[in-house]
């Protein structure tokens, strides 16, 4: 594979310095994931960037933007070299007429595709990581896919087992148990089976990707107050408490079932390497409050490397030049933060 070959020879020759190659596809093309595609472009970067997006439609938005950029077709067979300020390395697929701030779901096909050729690029060993912009979930659904979100797609695509959503930030780190199901559905969504593998993965995952030697994990409650001794519920006792014992017994560094409501105080974050809770509005308000346009969208358990942004779609600042790409900048960087450090550690 491109990428386990290029690592091979980073460790026979120290000198030679590891270019990642990076796909990041557009997202949907009414939204601003295109104008933040064109900023990243404008941009020095220490990877070669691939865009997975609709030429004209790049096109026609770094005019409206005003941001001056060389297009140049993506060719796979062509050396890695750093992205230079000005460029924009274009993985062409074709859309329909894209109006901005309007979604077509005559279009939701073309989303599809760009993220399944990104995943399966980086599946074969084309792509060292994938960068999503933020898609819109109700016109894919509309358009009749079975889509509940990018983490749940890509495991389907990638064939992993269970994805889990991580946020990461510069003060504090958050992944969840469930994600994208209705609050009535999270009970019965919570299975002991499942927070095991949730912990093992984040567990796994934190030493791996991120290098955190045993990491410190922090459990939330389902219930306030952790359900008070039965009397606000029982998924703690007969749920949350027995994995939590079990992990430990392995020799994890989890400690739990924590309150949500006193879970981010600074002291406690100060102790702990990451925060799983039970459900998507039960973590991320907090963390969004904290890290809300500087965080990253991970997702962990896949057989590939991906980060995204932790915003949607912002259509009312669709090429109005309003629209901040500092979210997919970030989850650029750490894109490839993480596929360099990955290739330091890789084996001969």
């Amino acid at each position: 594979m491109v990428a386990s070959i290029t690592r091979r020879s980073l460790r026979r020759n120290q000198n030679v310095v590891y270019i990642p190659r990076i796909v990041i596809t557009s997202g949907e093309p009414a939204g601003i994931g295109p104008d933040a595609c064109v900023e990243l472009a404008a941009q020095p970067w220490r990877a070669d960037l691939v865009f997975a997006a609709d030429a004209s439609l790049m096109s026609e938005t770094a005019r409206t933007l005003g941001v001056a950029l060389d297009f140049s077709r993506y060719d796979s067979s062509e050396p890695m070299t750093a992205h230079r300020a000005g460029t924009m390395k274009i993985m062409h697929v074709p859309a329909n007429p894209v109006v901005a701030g309007q979604p077509d779901p005559r279009n939701a096909p073309y989303v599809i595709t760009l993220l399944d050729r990104a995943c399966d690029g980086c599946m074969n060993g084309e792509f060292a990581a994938m960068v999503t912009a933020p898609v819109q979930k109700s016109t894919l659904l509309d358009a009749g896919y079975s889509f509940s979100g990018h983490t749940e797609y890509l495991a389907a695509r990638s064939r992993a087992a269970l994805p889990v959503m991580l946020l990461h930030g510069e003060r504090l780190r958050v992944a969840l148990v469930t994600t994208h199901v209705a609050l009535a559905e999270v009970p019965r969504a919570l299975t002991r089976e499942r927070l095991r593998a949730t912990l093992r993965i984040v567990n796994m995952d934190l030493e791996r990707l991120f290098s955190i030697a045993s990491p410190r994990i922090a459990v939330l409650g389902l219930n306030p107050h952790c359900g008070e001794g039965g009397h606000l519920g029982l998924e703690e006792i007969e749920i949350i408490e027995p994995v939590i014992q079990e992990l430990r017994s392995e020799g994890l560094d989890i400690r739990g079932p924590v309150a949500a409501d006193s879970a981010f105080a600074p002291q406690f974050l100060e102790t702990s390497d990451v925060i799983v809770a039970m459900y998507h509005d039960q973590g991320l308000p907090a963390f969004k409050a904290l890290s809300f346009g500087s965080a990253v969208n991970v997702t962990l358990g896949l057989p590939i490397l991906r980060t995204s942004v932790d915003h949607g779609t912002a259509l009312s600042l669709a090429r109005t030049g309003k629209a901040d790409s500092g979210s997919l900048a970030t989850a650029l960087s750490l894109a490839i933060q993480l596929s360099m450090q990955s290739a330091s550690h890789a084996g001969p």
